[in-house]
């Protein structure tokens, strides 16, 4: 589903985004907003946790700047999803491998990436 993921840019099934996303494993593709640029914090995540995913994928960023917050992670497992966190060409390649198609019917996750594209 991610061809590619470079420093400010994310290629999607062929198309360019140079914002931060959050791709659903529906396809779709959203502008991924956060009130404070490099702290990620539980509102920045709601519109995700609204569509009951299985697991959420966060990209820190190329280096690992964004930092999630320790309320965001408690507010996962009292939720009972799946957290990941790494930088956001690791997180692409777990989204990846997570989002294929399951050879099991009914067993498809339902996975969210949050992809921080820069810092």
């Amino acid at each position: 589903m991610i061809q590619e993921y470079r420093f400010g840019s994310i290629t999607i099934d062929k198309k360019t985004y140079n914002f931060d996303v959050e791709v659903r494993w529906t396809g779709e593709v959203l502008r991924w907003q956060r009130a404070e640029s490099h702290i990620i914090d539980k509102n920045d995540v709601q519109r995700a946790i609204e569509k009951n995913p299985d697991v959420v994928i966060i990209g820190t960023g190329e280096s690992g700047v964004a930092q999630v917050t320790e309320k965001t992670i408690k507010f996962f497992k009292e939720n009972k999803i799946e957290l990941i966190i790494d930088k956001t060409a690791e997180a692409v390649k777990t989204f990846n491998i997570l989002s294929e198609p399951s050879k099991e019917k009914g067993k498809q996750k339902k996975v969210i990436g949050l992809f921080h594209l820069t810092c």
